[in-house]
C-alpha cells in the first residue's frame, strides 16, 4: 500500500517472515515535512478519540458473551467449564456430547500467522486434498492470517475452492483503505479495514457458520486466537460454540473475532467487541493474535492426556502445525536508517517468537503423547511480493504449497535446531 502527496509517503510493508510494519518516508523537502507534522499534531491535539465503554479491571475475569458461556477463554488457562466437564461427565455423557470424535483417531491442525504468506498453508491444504491423504480434523486453531484459513480447513475439502480464492485473488485494495497523513494522528491505525470486513462477510456467510455449528455439535472444535489489548493477554475464541448458540449477534461476533485476529497493531484498526459483566454492557479492544503467540494448539495448563482418556481417542493423536513463514535466518546487510533497522528488528522478533511457539507445541506433544508434525515455507522459495497483498506472489506461494501437499510432504518431526 502506498499513499503519496508532495510531502510524505507511507508504506505497509509485509516482509517474508510475515511481519508487517507501517513506515513513513520523508520527501526531499524536510522543511515542508516539518510544517505538515506541526499542523497534523495540532489537529490531533484537538481531536477526540472514538468513545467506548472499557471493561473495568475488576471485571476482567467476569466478562463474557451473554448466553454463550463457552464462547472464549484465556489462552494460558484450562477454562473452568471444560475442566468441570472432564472431571464429572459419565461415559454416556461423553459419547453423547462428542459423538463425532468419541473412540476415533484424532487429528489436530494449527495454522499460524504470516500475512500474505498464508497462501502457503492454503496451498498445502488444497494439495493435501489432491493427494487423497488429508484427514478430517478433530480440532483446528488459527491465528492472524491463520484465522482466515481455519474455518475452511475445519469444514474440509468441500471448501477448498473458497480457500484458494481467498489466497490467490485478494489484493491490498481488498484488505485496506488508505488514510491520509492528516487523518493518521487522529485515528486508531494507519489504514482502515472496511474492505477486509467485507471480504470476511462474503466468505464466512451464514451457510458457512451453520456448517461450523453442525460440526461443533458433533464434538469437533474450531478455535481462533486474538490478543485482548486492554488486559494484555491472549484469548481463544470457540467459534463453534458461538455459531451453535442463539446469541443474536453471533454472525457479527464471528466476523469481529476473525477481523480482530488479523488486526496488525498500528497498521490495522483494533476491533472493539461488546461484552457483558454483572448485567452491564462494556467493550474490549482486541488485536492481532500474533502479538500474543504466532501459533497454538491448546493451553499448557490443559491435561490433554485426561481428555484423550475420557474421549477414548484411538491411537496416538496427530498434531499438524503449518507455520506460514520461513524459519531459517537470512543474511541481510541493514542500512543505518530508522526504517530498515525497525523492519529487520520486527522480522527477527517474529521469526524467533514463532520458533519458540513451535518448541512449546513440541514439548506439549512429548508430554501428552501426541505425534508432532511441522510444515513451513522452504528457504528456496525466493519470489518477492510487489505489494502488501500481491496476488501474483500469493498464487506462486499457493502453488508451491499445493505441490508439496499433493506429492506427500514429509512433515518435520521436530522444530528447527531441536
Amino acid at each position: 500500500m502506498k499513499t503519496t502527496d508532495n510531502l510524505e509517503t507511507t508504506h505497509l510493508v509485509v516482509n517474508k517472515s510475515g511481519a508487517a510494519a507501517v513506515v513513513a518516508t520523508p520527501s526531499r523537502w524536510p522543511f515542508a515535512s516539518l510544517i505538515l507534522l506541526i499542523i497534523v499534531c495540532t489537529l490531533g491535539a484537538c481531536a477526540t478519540a472514538p468513545k467506548r465503554t472499557p471493561l473495568p479491571v475488576e471485571l476482567t475475569t467476569k466478562a463474557g458473551i451473554p448466553g454463550v458461556p463457552e464462547a472464549r477463554f484465556w489462552a494460558n488457562e484450562w477454562p473452568k467449564f471444560s475442566l468441570e466437564r472432564f472431571q464429572t461427565y459419565s461415559e454416556a455423557e461423553f459419547q453423547a456430547q462428542y459423538e463425532g470424535i468419541y473412540g476415533r483417531p484424532h487429528h489436530y491442525l494449527a495454522v499460524s500467522g504470516g500475512g500474505a504468506s498464508g497462501a502457503f498453508g492454503a496451498g498445502l491444504l488444497v494439495g493435501w486434498t489432491a493427494g487423497d491423504t488429508r484427514p478430517e480434523f478433530t480440532m483446528v486453531t488459527g491465528i492472524s492470517t491463520g484465522a482466515l484459513t481455519a474455518p475452511f480447513a475445519f469444514l474440509g475439502a468441500e471448501y477448498d475452492d473458497q480457500l484458494k480464492a481467498v489466497y490467490t485473488t485478494t489484493t491490498t485494495d481488498d484488505v485496506i483503505n488508505e488514510r491520509s497523513v492528516f487523518k493518521v494522528p487522529v485515528s486508531d491505525a494507519v489504514t482502515d479495514t472496511k474492505p477486509l470486513r467485507a471480504l470476511i462477510a462474503r466468505y464466512i456467510n451464514k451457510g458457512v457458520i451453520e456448517a461450523i455449528a453442525a460440526a461443533h455439535r458433533k464434538g469437533r472444535r474450531l478455535f481462533i486466537g486474538t490478543a485482548n489489548l486492554d488486559a494484555g493477554r491472549g484469548m481463544i475464541w470457540n467459534l463453534g460454540a458461538i455459531a451453535a448458540s442463539d446469541y443474536p449477534r453471533k454472525v457479527a461476533l464471528i466476523h469481529d473475532v476473525l477481523q480482530a485476529s488479523s488486526a496488525i497493531p498500528v497498521a490495522f484498526p483494533p476491533v472493539v467487541i461488546p461484552v457483558e459483566a454483572n448485567g452491564q454492557n462494556y467493550d474490549e479492544m482486541h488485536v492481532d493474535g500474533g502479538t500474543a503467540t504466532q501459533v497454538f494448539v491448546y493451553p499448557a495448563a490443559v491435561d490433554w492426556a485426561l481428555i484423550m482418556k475420557k474421549l477414548k481417542a484411538k491411537g496416538k493423536p496427530k498434531v499438524y502445525v503449518i507455520r506460514n513463514s520461513f524459519l531459517e535466518p537470512d543474511f541481510l546487510s541493514v542500512k543505518r536508517n530508522l526504517v530498515p533497522i525497525a523492519s529487520r528488528s520486527i522480522t527477527s522478533l517474529i521469526r524467533t517468537q514463532g520458533i519458540g511457539d513451535l518448541y512449546q507445541i513440541h514439548s506439549l506433544c512429548v508430554r501428552d503423547g501426541n505425534d508432532f508434525n511441522l510444515a513451513f515455507i522452504p528457504s528456496d522459495f525466493t519470489q518477492k511480493p510487489a505489494e502488501g497483498f500481491d496476488p501474483v506472489y500469493m498464487s506462486a506461494l499457493f502453488e508451491r504449497g499445493y505441490e508439496m501437499g499433493k506429492n506427500g510432504y514429509p512433515w518435520k518431526k521436530k522444530p528447527p535446531g531441536f
